[in-house]
């Protein structure tokens, strides 16, 4: 079993910036990938940004609303990602949700989920 906390959440005004982070512990062999999404009222949750690990090295991918604005990172050591988020819209307002997908050797790719932190945008 993996838990994630998430932290970073907060109000802040448009214009400004939030970092977001997300620790994974517990039983972890190998990180596959690491993404936030969101879910804003009324809405379907959505993805914001993931990272995926790679032979070659981390890859990482941005929905288009929040590209060049938004930039996620993975600390190895930490098993922690990380959001920045900057220039933030009131758009942006949301539940912002950690997710891991996390590779076995014994049962395959299992995918957790944190519980949110809150991003409020509004001046």
């Amino acid at each position: 079993q993996v838990q994630l906390e998430e932290s970073g959440g907060g109000l802040v005004q448009p214009g400004g910036s939030l970092r977001l982070s997300c620790a994974a512990s517990g039983r972890i062999f190998k990180i596959n990938s690491m993404a936030w999404y969101r879910e804003a009222p009324g809405k379907q949750r959505e993805l914001v940004a993931v990272i995926t690990r790679g032979v070659s090295g981390d890859t990482t991918n941005s929905a288009d609303p929040v590209k060049g604005r938004f930039t996620i990172s993975l600390d190895d050591n930490k098993n922690t990602v990380y959001l920045q988020m900057d220039s933030l819209k009131p758009e942006d307002t949301a539940l912002y949700l950690c997710n891991a997908n996390v590779y076995y050797l014994d049962s395959g790719s299992v995918t957790y989920w944190g519980q949110g932190t809150q991003v409020i945008v509004s001046a």
